[in-house]
């Protein structure tokens, strides 16, 4: 099957689409009012010069009834005469036509004489004919600037329009990687008396809805903050009572209940010194196999989880932030997955792999959310969002994905640049 050829990228511009169109309707228009003169002032120079031809022909035939001599360009049956308008006139009509002369433009008119023969006459056409030729020339000349000075025109305005939807979609874009102080301001929307034009009102509308998310994001993260040191203190007098609980059952579930409840506020108040941006990197050399392997045995998990080292690296990297990631990532595949659970270490690329049912179509596609649930299945909580914070921090890239036989996958690429270069 063949392929469609493709236009080049620049061709999906509005401006170029703008400047097509115009030339489209510029050309159109000078076509037709170019026709519309073309034959108007044709048709006025054909006129004339027949209105001229039929009074020296009925001079002519009162010269030829009153055996006179004919005038200038007046003659019987001359062999120039064109073959249909003889006819006409050897019918018994009376006709002009434009031919030519001795190879000069020329308009003929001829009728009936006495003996079957045809009478003509002959003007000389050139004028009219040079008459036209200048007029087509002059509308060909105006239409070209004409369209020039549109597409001209029309280019600078459409641009002056697409600058301000391209600044509008390079704030979209800024908004959308994280920077929600990003706005247009655009000086149409400033003024409540300026009439706003479309643009200006996407423009607006863009700004209203940054200021808006941007609020409720500060206020979640306000909120979250608040949340987790309200709770630090109560947590800790609960933990210290329940330490003074009897052996026993019961007091095994409190334990349990309350470092749950002190694991999570740690996690909120980690989580809000990521939105704070307050965290700060120590970085150090830092070889990937052996912290695959601190990790693992740091999760508990045994023979659960494997670690692989298929190419072991140096990289530059905050190596207890490094850990923190690695070992979320192995909790919520044990958590939320099931083993076996792989590490692999492959030059700065570190995946880790379970073979559960993988990640909710939700996470693959927009990333980790605080405590969402989708469709009454349970959460991921705040593990991966904790994760993909830090890798943020240490200038890393996490991507979570599902692999083709089954399970989740998420894959760490930390920034390294190969010595051997």
């Amino acid at each position: 099957m063949r392929r469609r050829p493709r236009l080049p990228a620049w061709t999906a511009s509005l401006t170029w689409k703008a400047a097509a169109f115009l030339a489209v309707i510029c050309c159109a228009l000078a076509a037709l009012l170019g026709i519309l003169v073309h034959v108007s002032v044709t048709d006025q120079t054909v006129r004339e010069a027949r209105e001229r031809a039929l009074s020296r022909l009925d001079e002519a035939a009162e010269a030829f009834r009153a055996g006179g001599r004919l005038g200038p360009g007046a003659s019987l049956d001359p062999p120039e005469l064109p073959a249909s308008l003889r006819a006409l006139a050897v019918s018994g009509e009376r006709g002009t036509m434009v031919g030519s002369h001795d190879q000069r433009p020329t308009m003929w008119a001829a009728g009936p004489a006495a003996g079957g023969k045809a009478l003509a006459v002959r003007i000389d056409y050139s004028q009219g004919a040079r008459t036209i030729d200048g007029l087509d020339q002059a509308i060909l000349g105006s239409s070209a600037l004409a369209i020039g000075a549109t597409l001209l025109v029309g280019a600078f305005a459409v641009t002056r329009v697409t600058r301000r939807l391209h600044t509008t979609a390079r704030v979209a874009r800024r908004i959308s990687a994280g920077a929600l102080d990003a706005r247009v301001d655009d000086p149409r929307t400033g003024d409540p008396g300026r009439h706003q034009d479309e643009v200006a009102a996407v423009a607006g509308a863009l700004d209203s809805m940054a200021s808006s998310l941007q609020g409720r994001i500060l206020t979640e993260q306000r909120f979250t903050a608040d949340v987790a040191h309200e709770l630090r203190t109560p947590l800790t007098g609960l933990h210290a009572a329940a330490e003074l609980l009897p052996p026993g059952r019961p007091t095994e579930l409190v334990r349990d209940r309350v470092a749950a409840l002190r694991t999570l506020t740690e996690d909120l108040l980690e989580i809000s010194r990521l939105d704070a941006r307050s965290e700060r990197v120590e970085l150090d050399d830092t070889w990937l196999g052996p912290v695959a392997e601190r990790v693992l045995r740091a999760s508990g998990t045994g023979a659960a989880t494997t670690v692989v080292v298929v190419r072991d690296v140096c990289v530059v990297t905050d190596r207890r932030r490094l850990e923190r990631v690695l070992g979320n990532l192995v909790a919520n595949a044990h958590g939320h997955g099931r083993p076996p659970v792989e590490l692999t270490v492959d030059g700065p690329v570190i995946t880790v792999r379970d073979h559960g049912d993988g990640y909710p179509d939700y996470l693959v596609e927009h990333g980790p959310q605080r405590f969402r649930t989708e469709g009454g299945a349970r959460g991921h909580g705040l593990g991966l969002t904790i994760a993909l914070g830090q890798a943020e921090i240490l200038g890393a890239r996490l991507r979570f994905a599902n692999a083709p036989d089954g399970g989740a996958l998420a894959t760490l690429t930390l920034p390294y640049e190969d010595p051997a270069l």
